[in-house]
């Protein structure tokens, strides 16, 4: 630069300075189409620039490539998992026939083929195919066959229900994996016909564990330990599978909350565990054996009362009364008990105790957990048939009675 600096004034001072003037103006003028390439070029926006939009296109396909890696564990589950799903349809008649007042009604559904004792059968939602006949329930297969169900069997309690299908059909079974092992956050895929759109998939977590009390349909729903979601679920959704990352069933999609009758991202699932424990009685006897302890529980049963017994915090089952000549006195269990764990399993509160032993095998003797006077003790104890006490111990309630 300061070369050329001294030879600029050298010039002008040989020259007049019209001629520099003039000079320049030819120097300039020739310099703009040499240089505007290259103007064009330095001030242009990177994103605007080839070989800048080249890096960046080779960047993302990297990145994605990582991306897409793990989002091939997706695809993959859900290709293991949709020849499992079946969409359902089921017919019904409500009201009275006089006068022609009964009416049909349509229910449509979904479910999944699993596979207990060597036959395969779809289990759903009691609710989808409810009251409706054999002939009159159309299960759709992913690859468009339809078939009908052999046998149907439902349980209120737990709206469950499970269909014996024709095994020589080539159909496959899903896997079935351990509700008991879920966590909140866990990753869950729900798959069904929301709206009649057969083999939907959603994506969604874990939100909550053990949602209780909650009111559905007519009511009818007695022993709830659901599974809660964000993973859509829709209208045509029940009956179908909540699916894991490792494409094993952990839950039975059956309700959801909303004021809009769609999805707001409040999803209800039947834990699998619970699910087939009850399957698998209606299909080896025909109905659903429930065991009874046979002691009332505190309903109102809060933090006071439980700091009051000597508890840090409100935990277990408060135990207010014992039904006579049940398993509980024959086992020593008192009033004023809190029952810590049941078999093992710790107790949230009273209808989370009344589902574990409602499922129990009757017949069985448990370990329980207590918390008396201050001190906690471990009893055993052989839990009853519910439905053998079952009016002895509605006429003693004033809770809730397993």
């Amino acid at each position: 630069m300061s070369s050329r600096i001294v030879v600029g004034s050298e010039t002008s001072a040989r020259r007049p300075l019209t001629a520099v003037l003039g000079a320049a103006f030819v120097f300039c003028a020739a310099g703009s189409s040499a240089t505007s390439a290259w103007a064009q070029a330095e001030f242009q926006q990177p994103l605007y620039r080839p070989e800048v939009r080249e890096q960046l296109y080779q960047q993302l396909f990297r990145d994605v490539e990582a991306l897409e890696r793990q989002g091939n564990v997706l695809k993959t589950v859900v290709k293991l998992v949709g020849p499992t799903v079946v969409h359902i349809e089921a017919k019904r008649s409500e009201g009275s026939r006089v006068y022609g007042r009964s009416r049909t009604v349509e229910e449509a559904g979904s479910g999944v083929i699993l596979e207990m004792n060597s036959k395969l059968y779809v289990l759903t939602n009691r609710h989808v195919i409810r009251d409706a006949a054999l002939g009159d329930i159309n299960i759709g297969l992913s690859d468009g066959r339809l078939i009908h169900p052999e046998r149907v069997w439902s349980d209120k309690d737990t709206d469950v229900a499970v269909m014996s299908v024709n095994n020589s059909t080539g159909l496959v079974s899903a896997r079935v994996g351990d509700s008991d092992k879920v966590e909140i956050g866990d990753f869950a895929i729900a798959v069904g016909s929301p709206f009649g759109l057969s083999h939907s998939v959603t994506y969604g977590i874990i939100s909550a564990k053990g949602r209780r009390d909650l009111e559905l349909g007519d009511g009818t729903v007695r022993f709830q330990d659901f599974l809660q979601t964000d993973a859509a679920i829709n209208p045509g959704n029940s009956g179908g599978p909540l699916i894991s990352l490792r494409g094993e069933v952990i839950g039975i999609n059956t309700a959801i909350a909303s004021n809009s009758g769609g999805n707001e991202g409040i999803g209800f699932s039947i834990p699998i565990n619970m699910a087939m424990t009850i399957a698998k009685q209606l299909v080896e006897t025909g109905a659903v054996s429930r065991a009874f302890l046979g002691v009332t529980l505190d309903s109102k049963f809060n933090a006071d009362t439980a700091t009051k017994l000597g508890l840090p915090r409100r935990i277990g089952a408060h135990v207010i009364r014992i039904t006579p000549g049940s398993p509980a006195e024959a086992s020593a269990i008192q009033v004023g008990d809190v029952i810590l764990n049941f078999n093992g399993i710790p107790i949230d509160d009273d209808s989370h105790l009344v589902n574990i032993i409602s499922l129990t095998k009757v017949g069985t003797q448990v370990p329980v957990g207590l918390f008396r006077s201050g001190k906690t003790l471990e009893l055993k104890t052989v839990v009853g048939d519910y439905d053998q006490f079952l009016r002895a111990v509605e006429a003693q309630r004033s809770g809730t009675a397993p």
